[in-house]
């Protein structure tokens, strides 16, 4: 049932802007009563090359717990979390206590989460200065380390990484239902897809993207004799990848092994970009080269592709080189950074009442 008004009701409001792969926000909440909830969680790896291992879902859900203990320090309440411990992998429920403390005041993030997006287009590449960087690196606190790549030969190298790896990822058959069914055409904004008009793309682009991508035969015949993923790969890669601040990552301490050591990611990685956004500084995910490369670690099978283990072993070989020393397997997130407008196109959530049971 929709909560009545008041401060649950709120706090669900702000809860469900957090982040998801593909705008799939794949959690819904049951309401107990005014101090107790449950977050029934999911992760899409029965249809998701992206998500084979449900960790990139794992990470959506610290994110939006995260989120959801924001917005109830407007109340007062302190948000306590624990996963049930017989729930499914792929399936996991949190139970929700919400603990009324006189000494809590709201978060500073807290007019941050509704104006959070991403920006899938070029952005200037002014530098990142001391005082942002330290910020960001207090936003994930002492578990984490952000590393940073920044100038021109760097940002070079991780543009044409990126633009490799979109190779990779326009040319896989198990992709091509996922980009077909989370894009919604000719619209700027959407509830519960990615809208096309934030995918970065130019109209001519788009329109011809929208064409061929009716069927896996034409995007194969398009890819194979026509260098079909050359001008997307550009546009959503490369220019992005060249213009921006700089690219970066957060590690671990050690390498994530567990859901909770994937949730705990996901609450770092959302106070991060939660205070980026208060800096005024634009994001971008990059998460496919971390996501192929543990697959290419871990001997998983993700495509009937030939060749496509082993591509993405040499994206991932080529990652970890770039990394400056840093362990690859304790990376939990990557993106690239910057100053620019905000988009004015982007993926919204769904409505409340089509979230709570």
């Amino acid at each position: 049932m929709y909560p009545p008004p008041g401060p649950v009701a709120d706090i669900l409001e702000l809860a469900r802007w957090a982040p998801s792969g593909d705008n799939t926000q794949p959690w819904r909440f049951e309401v107990i009563d005014d101090h107790h909830l449950v977050v029934h969680a999911f992760d899409t790896r029965g249809h998701c090359v992206y998500d084979l291992d449900g960790h990139p879902s794992q990470i959506a859900h610290g994110a939006m717990l995260e989120t959801l203990a924001i917005a109830a320090s407007a109340h007062g309440l302190q948000a306590e979390f624990r996963r049930r411990p017989d729930s499914p992998d792929a399936q996991p429920e949190y139970l929700v206590d919400l603990v009324f403390d006189s000494t809590l005041s709201p978060d500073p993030l807290l007019n941050f989460i509704r104006q959070r997006s991403v920006q899938r287009r070029p952005m200037r590449t002014t530098p990142l200065t001391p005082h942002q960087k330290q910020a960001l690196q207090d936003a994930v606190g002492k578990l984490y380390t952000v590393c940073w790549f920044e100038g021109w030969s760097q940002r070079w190298r991780l543009a044409m990484l990126m633009f490799d790896n979109a190779k990779l990822r326009l040319t896989l058959p198990e992709a091509y239902p996922v980009h077909r069914d989370i894009i919604e055409w000719n619209a700027r904004f959407s509830e519960d897809k990615v809208p096309d008009q934030a995918l970065g793309l130019d109209a001519m682009t788009l329109k011809l993207m929208r064409w061929v991508m009716t069927s896996w035969r034409r995007v194969r015949f398009f890819n194979t004799f026509l260098a079909g993923h050359l001008t997307p790969r550009v546009e959503m890669d490369l220019l992005p990848g060249l213009f921006c601040s700089a690219h970066f990552a957060i590690f671990a301490r050690q390498a994530p092994v567990s859901i909770d050591d994937y949730v705990s990611a996901g609450r770092a990685v959302q106070r991060f970009w939660l205070t980026a956004t208060d800096l005024g500084l634009q994001l971008q995910p990059e998460m496919t080269p971390l996501i192929f490369g543990r697959y290419a670690r871990e001997g998983r099978v993700f495509s009937n592709l030939s060749g496509a283990a082993k591509t993405a072993a040499g994206l991932a070989k080529r990652l970890a080189s770039h990394l400056r020393g840093h362990n690859v397997e304790t990376a939990v997130f990557l993106g690239r950074i910057g100053c620019g407008p905000a988009a004015v196109s982007r993926s919204l959530r769904r409505p409340l009442d089509r979230l709570v049971s």
